[in-house]
């Protein structure tokens, strides 16, 4: 059912080669990374036309109850998550993680051409909005499944002195991700008209997604396997999820933290428009900008965290979060302008990105092998689901009801010294043995 690593990837081109302990053939990484990143492109992509999607699907009375409906069902995508946690991470955990990852592929391939190609309200009537529906769930339910199996083969395969820099390409695919949707979506409404977006132009981005998906189920077919059927059958008392509820508690409030300061720099385009008044042509460059930082300083930070520890890694960041995200949403309000925009969209995803990529490895390197998957999609899954999807709320009811433009910072800084605790509790796991 397996196959063993090194045999496999013997004759392939390598990725880290400076490890001197094994070779890593690069479409191994890539195959992990292209999956992952179109997963993650298709809810930011939906995000950033949401108000064109809710046109199609919600023809309600106002503009604003159609963009709310669109908005609903996009958080309906997060609530499935946790469904698509536990049992695809589970079934990583029992049948491996390169069949995990293939399933993801396929699923996200359904809900996405799904979504491409459902007619409208006005030509099918009911049908678009329930076939819509359906298509967010199983794309929540897909990319609920992909963080757990995706991270726990990128720490197994990783040479034991690289395993944060390997995990770290799971966050920067998602930067990658970002980045590419928004730059997408930037050139199309800029480059079609109002009609245009409205009629078709918003299905642009998610059927360039299709077409690319056969390629990233490509790079995961060639993928080598990193359990074995004896080690997924074998579960001492240690092995079981029940025995670990202290480290995934932690992992939980690791990704509360993570999750709060993402989505508020998700929002800084819909900010930069509704609250600073800023030109949309201003503010859509901000999730470009927010996407690159992200993919980047992923990378730095996984990186980083390989040469000095998790814990300094993944805690200062964090401090500062808390501690300067006030004061950069205060210049940004009393100073609103394209610089200051992307200054603090910048900081919020370079910050969060290095702080992310040693919380990921960390979580991964403390589970054992036969839940780490579970264990990964579990807490990841859960920490998305309450605050990822209900943040953006948050901060905009905080807005309306205090008028102070400076109000997302709070919640970003709240968050930022609950998620700290939980990195102080943790110990620190460089230089640690996987555990079998």
């Amino acid at each position: 059912m397996t196959a063993d690593f090194v045999d496999k990837t013997e004759a392939h081109p390598t990725f880290g080669k400076s490890s001197g302990v094994r070779q890593i053939p690069l479409k191994v990484v890539a195959g992990v990374v292209a999956g992952n990143a179109m997963e993650f492109y298709d809810f930011i992509a939906y995000s950033f036309f949401a108000v064109y999607i809710g046109r199609a699907f919600f023809p309600a009375k106002t503009a604003l109850m159609s963009l709310l409906l669109s908005v609903g069902v996009f958080g309906v995508g997060f609530f499935f998550r946790p469904l698509g946690g536990i049992l695809i991470g589970a079934y990583a955990d029992r049948a491996g993680r390169r069949s995990a990852m293939l399933l993801t592929i396929v699923l996200i391939t359904f809900g996405t051409l799904g979504l491409a190609l459902t007619p409208s309200y006005e030509s099918i009537g009911m049908a678009a909005p329930i076939l819509l529906i359906l298509c967010r769930l199983v794309q929540g339910f897909a990319l609920g499944g992909e963080v757990g199996p995706a991270t726990a083969f990128l720490v197994e395969i990783a040479p034991p002195g690289a395993r944060a820099l390997y995990s770290s390409w799971q966050l920067a695919a998602q930067g990658l991700a970002a980045f590419a949707a928004a730059s997408i979506g930037v050139a199309i409404t800029l480059g079609l008209g109002p009609d245009a977006l409205a009629a078709w132009g918003w299905r642009v981005p998610f059927l360039l997604c299709v077409v690319l998906i056969p390629l990233a189920f490509y790079l995961r077919r060639s993928m080598p396997e990193t359990i074995t059927r004896e080690s997924a059958e074998i579960r001492p008392a240690r092995d079981r999820i029940g025995a670990h509820t202290k480290i995934l508690t932690l992992a939980v409030l690791l990704v509360l933290g993570a999750t709060v300061s993402t989505y508020v720099a998700q929002y800084m385009t819909t900010y930069a428009i509704a609250t600073l008044n800023l030109p949309a042509s201003i503010a859509l460059f901000a999730t470009v900008v927010g996407g690159l930082a992200t993919m980047v300083f992923a990378l730095f930070g996984g990186w980083l965290s390989d040469r000095v520890g998790r814990r300094p890694v993944m805690l200062i960041p964090r401090i500062l979060l808390a501690v300067l995200t006030w004061p950069a949403f205060l210049l940004l309000s009393a100073h609103p302008s394209a610089a200051t925009l992307y200054l603090v969209t910048f900081m919020l995803n370079a910050l969060t990105g290095i702080s992310g990529a040693a919380s990921l490895v960390i979580i991964s390197e403390l589970l054992p092998r036969p839940i780490r998957s579970t264990g990964m999609s579990i807490a990841y899954a859960i920490g998305v689901s309450l605050f990822g999807g209900t943040t953006q709320f948050i901060i905009t009811y905080l807005i309306g009801v205090t008028g102070d433009p400076t109000s997302p910072a709070w919640y970003v800084t709240l968050t930022s010294i609950v998620t700290a605790g939980a990195m102080l509790a943790l110990p620190e796991t460089r230089g640690r043995a996987l555990e079998g």
